[in-house]
């Protein structure tokens, strides 16, 4: 039989979010059923459900920051037990079969993986997110948290997280230069992307350095391991540090003089763009070329590496910074997310679903 549990819906994107009730399916046998304890404001929720990346299936319920408790597994799942501490982030599924899958990179399935809402489900329904009080995902794609996390700040890990700790580990930045000092690292931007890159680049080594409009971050800056902040609206900013960074992590989604940041880096070094603006950007290739500079993206990663992300961030006793908010927050917390006034990640308390009257 599916399971009824409460969920945060819309019906439409101009609509309010309501307390309804969906339906999880059915276990299958190598299925895990999640009591869902703490769900993240992720701003690509907002982008979903506001229809800025397209028509979404409505009605819908959003969140792939999930984190939660086993409250019962399929007759075929081996690593998981009732009362685990595990979490669910922005894929439930893949085809499992192909090179990228194999190599565990499941984000990349050459098939397209499945979404953990507003995508279409292998038996055709259309997924249903984490803004609930249960979700029913395949063994494959179930977290481990670490006992060291909570569940409120582990959440935004299994996005924000992982979205800022894979282009930092891949790109090299807890290595070392030459002549031996510490990789130096520019996060550009500290919303809810930045500030984990911060806390996990300073955590590798690097030096860090958080690259803003404006310095009025400075202190949280610094207290989340930043060595310094700059503002990039400085006179002379662009020239005075020209080919100083060896890594830059771009979290931002808006539009930004490209060239004049990709100048920013020392030659060979690397632009890691993970904030996607709506518009198309510009970019002369010649910045590229003339310092044999990188310009890359990077979208999550796979399940080994969001494991290893989460294993890290618990080794280093830190998760993501939060603000707590109940069901009936939501839809004001979108439009504080949206102006810039959540510092740095809100996360919906889930047990708030108990006093809520489903629709």
């Amino acid at each position: 039989m599916p399971i009824t549990v409460k969920a945060l819906q819309k019906t439409g994107p101009e609509q309010p979010f309501r307390v309804t009730t969906i339906e999880r399916r059915d276990p299958r046998p190598t299925d895990v059923v999640i009591d869902i304890k703490a769900a993240g404001i992720c701003h690509s929720d907002i982008h979903t459900i506001r229809n800025e990346w397209g028509e979404a299936h409505f009605p819908l319920t959003v969140g792939h920051e999930i984190a939660g408790v086993v409250s019962a597994v399929g007759a075929e799942v081996t690593d998981w037990s009732v009362g685990d501490r595990v979490g669910v982030g922005c894929m439930v599924d893949s085809c499992g079969e192909c090179a990228q899958c194999l190599a565990g990179e499941e984000q990349a399935c050459l098939e397209g993986n499945v979404g953990t809402y507003n995508a279409k489900d292998v038996d055709g329904t259309i997924t249903q997110g984490g803004y609930a009080e249960k979700v029913v995902v395949d063994q494959r794609f179930v977290l481990r948290i670490p006992d060291a996390l909570d569940f409120d700040v582990a959440a935004p890990l299994l996005c924000a997280g992982i979205t800022s700790y894979s282009p930092l580990a891949r790109w090299g930045a807890a290595e070392k230069r030459a002549d031996g000092s510490p990789k130096k690292v520019a996060v550009l931007g500290m919303g809810g992307l930045g500030h984990m890159g911060v806390r996990i680049a300073a955590a590798m080594g690097a030096e860090v350095t958080v690259l803003s409009r404006s310095r009025k971050k400075e202190q949280l800056a610094l207290d989340l391991g930043a060595q310094r902040m700059l503002s990039t609206t400085e006179d002379g900013f662009f020239s005075a540090h020209r080919g100083e960074f060896d890594l830059i992590l771009n979290t931002i989604s808006a539009d930004i003089d490209v060239d004049a940041y990709l100048r920013l880096l020392v030659p060979r070094g690397v632009m890691a763009v993970v904030g996607l603006p709506p518009a198309k950007q510009q970019l002369s290739f010649g910045t590229l070329i003339g310092g044999g500079r990188v310009l890359a993206g990077s979208n999550i990663g796979g399940i080994a590496e969001t494991q290893e992300m989460l294993d890290f961030c618990a080794e280093h006793g830190f998760g993501a910074e939060i603000e707590v908010v109940g069901v009936d927050e939501v839809d004001a917390t979108y439009d504080r997310v949206v102006a810039g006034e959540v510092f740095f990640r809100a996360v919906i308390d889930t047990s708030t679903f108990a006093g809520a009257a489903a629709e």
